[in-house]
């Protein structure tokens, strides 16, 4: 699992796949919860954590290029 710290030294291409990476691993636990294969149902919410984690930091990346843009149109 990613902190906060480790995902803000990510590029932005290995932000998305992380989260392509997350987007899957969340699906294969949902789907092994369903077939009542998952023995520990912790980790989907740790795994939640983490696609919230990375879509977090994806997004405070965009509002920052969007203010850095904003402020560049106006200077």
């Amino acid at each position: 699992m990613a902190k906060k710290k480790k995902l803000a030294e990510l590029s932005d291409a290995d932000l998305l796949a992380r989260l392509e990476e997350v987007s899957e691993e969340l699906f294969n636990l949902r789907f092994q919860n369903a077939t009542g294969q998952l023995t520990n149902v912790s980790s989907l919410g740790a795994v939640r954590k983490e696609k919230a984690r990375v879509l977090t930091e994806l997004r405070a990346r965009e509002i920052a290029a969007a203010e850095a843009l904003e402020a560049e149109e106006v200077a």
